[in-house]
């Protein structure tokens, strides 16, 4: 098993730790978007905290890494008595039949711990890779119709994660927006029907300078922020220093950082449990409101994943309620990539976003 560089250890890039630990504690924000220079650490922070992040429980068996409290997938439907009637909607017959194999472990009432999964979309990937297909060697050997669970099944309960996500098929764009909008990936083919779980929390990155995100994908991530390559001599040779020591010797520089490791853990784990109730008082509804209107923001997502965003960030601090110190935090990332063009102003988002904070809070 390989070892992740430590998210703790990473140098700077403080706005895209934050939006991902955002993210990991409420995947209900919708994901990160990640634009900027390469060998930023982008790809790293990512792996790196979901290596960080508490195993999972899961059903033995489950293709799909269903929770054991939880039980989604029509694997579960055909094993726990009164599951069935629950997701009879959403579980055909056929795809019970389809998942039969993974039933045991619901059975059994077997679980186990495993890593969070992070699973990379490659730009080149099919459709059947992606979604999943017909279990051709199952069809020909045993002469029955059996599903292959694809990358987003693979993804459940974990993250996926695209690099040069502008690069990316617009298929498969497409495939992505349904599925991050329903949570659920439904495949109809070769004679199959099935319906599986697929929520995750969505990570893209990429390069602004080879190409642009279509608007239907860019809206769908909750959060977005810019990655700069550090231009100060101190935090150059810091990330390279750092660097170097991991390569040389991974094992002794994860201990070196095991205590910070496990601090941030234990943050994650404590915001989780706490952000259930954490309140969002109405001058907190308001100020979300007066921040969109004031930007010209299209539609009600940019409210909604602003407060969730802000709620989870206040989980992370650790605070009963939302408040303006959490709205101010996170309306960058938030907001910015949300914006109308202005054929008249060519002002970064970022900037336009800082001016109408001042306004909006006085400064």
């Amino acid at each position: 098993m390989s070892i992740s560089f430590p998210f703790s250890a990473i140098v700077g890039q403080d706005d895209m730790k934050l939006a991902i630990l955002v993210a990991t504690v409420d995947p209900s924000v919708g994901g990160v978007l990640i634009f900027g220079d390469r060998g930023t650490g982008k790809s790293t922070a990512v792996r790196a905290l979901a290596a960080l992040l508490p195993q999972m429980r899961v059903v033995v068996g489950c293709r799909y890494g269903c929770d054991p409290d939880k039980p989604f997938c029509a694997a579960a439907a055909a094993a726990i008595p009164g599951a069935a009637a629950k997701t009879a909607k959403s579980a055909s017959a056929k795809a019970r039949a389809a998942d039969k194999d993974a039933c045991e472990g619901y059975r059994a009432g077997k679980s186990a711990l495993v890593q969070v999964p992070v699973v990379d979309l490659p730009l080149g990937a099919t459709e059947d890779r992606v979604v999943g297909a017909l279990d051709i060697e199952r069809a020909l050997t045993q002469g029955q119709k059996s599903f292959e669970p694809g990358l987003l099944a693979r993804a459940n309960r974990g993250f996926l994660y695209i690099d040069e996500v502008n690069l990316l098929e617009d298929h498969l764009v497409d495939l992505l927006i349904d599925v991050a909008a329903s949570g659920e990936n439904l495949v109809e083919r070769e004679g199959l029907s099935v319906r599986h779980p697929a929520r995750f929390v969505l990570v893209g990155s990429g390069n602004p300078e080879e190409g642009e995100l279509r608007p239907q994908l860019l809206d769908r991530f909750g959060l977005a922020v810019d990655v700069k390559t550090p231009t100060d001599l101190p935090t150059r040779v810091e990330v390279v220093r750092r660097r170097d020591d991991f390569e040389r010797d991974a094992h002794a520089f994860m201990a070196r950082w095991h205590d910070e490791e496990e601090a941030i853990r234990q943050r994650i784990i404590k915001a989780r449990q706490r952000l259930p109730a954490v309140q969002t008082p109405d001058s907190a509804l308001h100020r979300a409101a007066e921040l969109c209107l004031a930007l010209g923001t299209d539609g009600l997502r940019g409210e909604l994943t602003l407060i969730r965003a802000a709620r989870a960030l206040a989980a992370l601090d650790g605070e009963a309620e939302v408040g303006d110190v959490q709205l101010r935090r996170i309306a960058q990332p938030a907001l910015r990539h949300r914006l109308r063009r202005d054929p008249l102003d060519d002002t970064d988002a970022s900037v336009r976003v800082q001016r109408v904070l001042d306004e909006v809070f006085g400064d």
